[in-house]
């Protein structure tokens, strides 16, 4: 793949774990308001389309407001006490930004909670930029996000190769006309990925070096 320039990552379930932090932020939203808690699958399963999509289909619509802002409270800290890396992404960045690639994030995830992720695990000097879907008109699975982060670096779609853990990152991809490689540790299964046809899956993320 001679013609990569850069690299566009997703953020949770690709390069972060932070299921146990936003399960723990949802559970308790979910008791401040006195609805039930949800198993952290459930939960897992709802996770990818932003907090506001994450939190509405379990409370009334006039309790969505209240229940985003306790979320985002207390998110702060959850972030910050129950987030890690997945296995292998140190080494992959620093070595990807050896060999010259550029690489930037492309999250559904708002900024200011990336910027948390990213700053508590000592990853914001791997990327150039970052992009997320409070700065959209459009959140994946549209491509906006993907387009205008190739737009700020000034490559075509062939340039660019996009990594990310869901259905929807396929999606996006495909509607990029970006190469998109997945790695099932995220949301959404193996069955489901392997039904969008992305470029390539790929067991762990320290094997995108191979592709490379």
């Amino acid at each position: 793949m001679k013609n990569i320039k850069l690299i566009i990552f997703d953020l949770d379930g690709t390069l972060i774990d932070a299921y146990p932090a936003i399960t723990s932020s949802f559970n308790f939203t979910m008791r401040k308001l006195n609805y039930p808690a949800q198993s952290s699958l459930v939960i897992r399963r709802a996770v990818g389309w932003g907090d506001e999509n994450l939190l509405r289909p379990f409370v009334k619509p006039r309790d969505l407001k209240k229940a985003l802002l306790i979320y985002r409270n207390h998110h702060k800290l959850s972030l910050i006490r129950s987030s890690r890396l997945m296995a292998g992404v140190r080494i992959l960045l620093v070595r990807l930004k050896d060999k010259g690639y550029k690489l930037a994030v492309a999250s559904n995830r708002p900024t200011k909670f990336s910027l948390i992720l990213l700053r508590h695990l000592n990853l914001r000097k791997y990327f150039s930029y970052m992009l997320c879907g409070d700065k959209l008109k459009y959140g994946k699975p549209h491509p906006e996000i993907l387009n205008r982060i190739m737009r700020r670096f000034f490559l075509k779609p062939k340039q660019t190769l996009y990594v990310g853990d869901m259905v929807i990152d396929v999606q996006a991809g495909r509607r990029a006309k970006v190469k998109t490689v997945i790695v099932p540790t995220g949301s959404s299964s193996r069955a489901e990925i392997v039904k969008e046809e992305p470029f390539r899956i790929i067991a762990k993320i320290a094997d995108l070096l191979k592709i490379l």
